[in-house]
């Protein structure tokens, strides 16, 4: 069995530079892997840096590059599947790029680690040990793509980072893990409950959708001028259950009446975008002012994804709001 590796860079291929007072990229895809010999006991091994960069620089265009060469790369019978090391800042947010975007559907597992190559008990060999394990596995067979790390699997549609600094930094919430990673090897728990495809469009500028998180006392001003100035989409994040304040929700529909498509998103960790509260700016007026709804579980920044890559094919109306369908 083969897998293909896609590296990106991320801490896992960092050091800390005393010139820079930080950690640097440091570390070649080839070298990373090289690291850990160990990956020769579960399958044959080949290395595609795409990228080493911190994942905090990561952009869509090369989230879409990396989606096109994976699916490239296991287009054919030479790979069962692939492992992507990526930063851990937006692994949540790649990983739910390519559950979008790949046609493949062999498995494709996302990894990365919290402690630099050159930290004491470093984490990154272990959690790509047990990516390449997942990869390998037939119980990864229909989960599409996942985040292995830390001994634990995730779904891409719920995943979350919640914590800055510690090992155990990701989530899924409700949802709970697709497998465990036990005595090396891969125990499955769950099943995905939601997938979805978008069609990656060869288009060289995808749509610039900006992201707004709402606060106490907002006034609006940045929704307009986002409105005003180009945005083809805003994710507005909203608080509770999507509700923000009056001149918040003047706002939004003045974009929405300027043909700018607002997505109401959440600023709490778990639940749903609901239209509840029918007042001012609560969700239920704000879906009456042509406001669409994010889909159960995604977070602001996912739905800033799918908002992007929807847009490249509906830009408003009922073929827009069909993306945001759970």
């Amino acid at each position: 069995m083969k897998i293909a590796i896609f590296t990106t860079g991320g801490t896992i291929a960092q050091k800390f530079d005393p010139e820079q007072g930080g950690l640097v990229p440091a570390v070649s895809g080839k070298d990373l892997v090289a690291s850990v010999p160990q990956l020769g006991t579960l399958a044959q091994i080949e290395v595609f840096q795409v990228a080493n960069i911190d994942s905090s620089h990561m952009t869509p265009g090369i989230w879409a590059s990396l989606s096109k060469k994976v699916d490239r790369e296991l287009a054919g019978d030479i790979f069962a599947g692939a492992v992507v090391v990526h930063g851990t800042d937006t692994m949540a947010e790649g990983a739910y790029f390519l559950s979008l975007t790949l046609t493949t559907e062999k498995p494709v597992v996302f990894t990365g680690s919290m402690r630099s190559a050159f930290s004491l008990s470093a984490d990154g060999p272990i959690n790509l040990f047990n990516s390449v394990l997942t990869a390998a596995t037939t119980a990864a067979f229909s989960w599409g793509v996942t985040v292995c790390i830390n001994d634990c699997i995730f779904d891409a549609f719920f995943v979350q980072k919640t914590d800055t600094l510690n090992v155990n930094a990701f989530s899924s919430g409700p949802k709970g893990l697709l497998g465990i990673i036990s005595g090396n090897q891969v125990v499955k728990l769950n099943e995905v409950i939601h997938r979805q495809h978008v069609v990656l469009t060869d288009k060289k500028n995808l749509p610039q959708v900006v992201l707004i998180p709402y606060y106490a006392g907002d006034d609006g001003r940045q929704l307009r001028t986002a409105a005003d100035h180009g945005a083809d989409g805003v994710v507005l994040e909203a608080v509770g259950a999507g509700n923000v304040g009056p001149k918040m929700r003047e706002a939004a529909a003045y974009a929405i009446s300027k043909k700018v498509p607002v997505v109401i998103a959440r600023s709490v960790h778990w639940g749903p975008v609901a239209a509840e509260y029918g007042s001012i700016g609560g969700g239920a007026d704000l879906r009456k002012t042509g406001a669409i709804l994010a889909p159960f579980g995604l977070t602001a920044r996912k739905t800033q994804i799918l908002l992007t890559l929807a847009l490249a094919h509906a830009s408003n109306g009922p073929a827009l709001e069909a993306f945001f369908q759970f």
